[in-house]
């Protein structure tokens, strides 16, 4: 059995993939693994890393020389969005003219995002917890995550950026859809299930002995390290159980795209009910040259990452169970500099769709030269010199208000200090 399992994990780490155990949180025991197919919602949090040029988005100016390709004429509108044209100016992936046109109706986005700082590392942080001071915090995926789906064997999957746990809940990577395959396929040699390690008998009597054992040696005193291994070795054999269910959602071919890719290993996991969140990311925003050109193409191909998902979880019949987030760390000045490029800026847009979200809103505002404008956040009117700044806190108080995790014990421990009567009163449009 020892070897059985040692060769499970020697060829995870030969797929590439990477499974972090929480220590805090105890394994599940098997019913928990059998009953606990986790329906949903599913939470997707798209990070265009290094500071996307949300004037070439979804805040378009026009004005003032803050952007070269387009004049405030040629500014687009589709219901309350406006966005900058780009079909002219891309060569793949998707414009914002499509984008807009297609889910415009279930998009909600809010401008002036106050970033408060303009560094890469604390801005990511802010972003991804809603807590700008500690590193302790989870961000809101894993918390989510926590609260929702604890004991499911992939709960919380990252790609990348910001991804601290808080110690709550494992953190997952799975880089390739190979190595879903074979993590599906766990008890098959090269994840093949035409050629098991062990038939399904014998794979029964291993199961029992080991829950015989586990039982056996439930109520005996152990060291700490002797019961940690004896844990370990029970989730994995549980786990790998339920990650079987996997296996029918894997996409035969892989995609191209970053994103994409990406996308397929969430949406299996989350049709198999092993996984309750993913943060899903791809770099390179950070334009400090040639602006233009880079934006150009890295908005295009994160609009279709975000299609993509809406089009592949349509088809696997679970889209009107997710939440979608699409942000970045930081913004793009409203100036370029001698290389053609722009610098950071911590005035922002936030973006969301999906379950609990009223769409074709707009929320926030940045003036002419791109500075926040302060808003209401009882009525969420604009209110110049009288309302807040919103922050990352905001968002995320209000997002495990969507979730339903705000009282939760777990979320308790994580407090955000938004005072009352600073939340966002009606931002879901609910």
């Amino acid at each position: 059995m020892r070897e059985k399992r040692r060769e499970f994990l020697k060829r995870c780490a030969w797929a590439g993939l990477g499974l972090a155990v929480p220590l805090r949180v105890p394994p599940p025991t098997a019913a928990e693994v059998r009953d606990n197919f986790y329906a949903g919602p599913y939470y997707v949090v798209f990070n265009a890393a290094g500071g996307w040029d949300t004037t070439y988005l979804m805040d378009p100016k026009g004005t003032n020389g803050i952007n070269r390709l387009y004049g405030a004429g040629d500014i687009q509108t589709h219901g309350a969005h406006r966005f900058a044209p780009t079909r002219p100016h891309i060569q793949a992936g998707v414009s914002n003219e499509d984008f807009f046109t297609e889910f415009g109706r279930e998009l909600l986005v809010l401008n002036g995002l106050d970033y408060s700082v303009n560094n890469h590392a604390p801005g990511a942080r802010y972003m991804a917890t809603g807590k700008l001071d500690s590193l302790a915090y989870p961000t809101f995926a894993a918390l989510v995550a926590a609260c929702q789906g604890p004991t499911c064997p992939l709960a919380f999957l990252t790609f990348g950026n910001y991804s601290a746990t808080g110690n709550l809940v494992a953190m997952s990577r799975v880089p390739y859809l190979p190595s879903l395959r074979r993590l599906a396929n766990a008890d098959g040699v090269d994840g093949s299930d035409r050629w098991p390690y062990h038939d399904d008998f014998a794979l029964r009597r291993i199961e029992e002995a080991l829950r015989a054992g586990r039982e056996a040696r439930a109520n005996q005193p152990q060291l700490p390290r002797a019961e940690h291994a004896d844990n370990m070795l029970y989730a994995a054999q549980v786990n790998s159980k339920a990650l079987e269910r996997v296996a029918p959602y894997i996409p035969k071919t892989t995609p191209k795209e970053r994103l994409s890719q990406q996308v397929d290993i969430a949406l299996a996991a989350f049709k198999a009910g092993v996984c309750v969140s993913a943060n899903l990311t791809i770099g390179q925003f950070d334009s400090h040259a040639n602006n233009d050109p880079e934006q150009m193409k890295l908005i295009p191909e994160f609009l279709a990452g975000i299609r993509y998902l809406l089009h592949r979880a349509e088809e696997l019949h679970i889209r009107d169970r997710l939440v979608v987030i699409a942000q970045s760390e930081m913004g793009r000045t409203p100036n370029y500099n001698s290389g053609n490029g722009k610098d950071h800026w911590s005035i922002g847009s936030i973006m969301f769709l999906g379950r609990g979200i009223k769409g074709n809103r707009v929320v926030g505002a940045t003036d002419g030269k791109q500075f926040a404008v302060p808003l209401d956040p009882h009525t969420l009117a604009l209110a110049p010199g009288k309302g807040i700044r919103v922050r990352p806190e905001h968002i995320h108080v209000a997002l495990r208000e969507l979730a339903g995790i705000a009282d939760h014990p777990v979320s308790k421990k994580f407090p955000l200090g938004v005072a009352e009567g600073e939340k966002l009163r009606g931002l879901w449009g609910s």
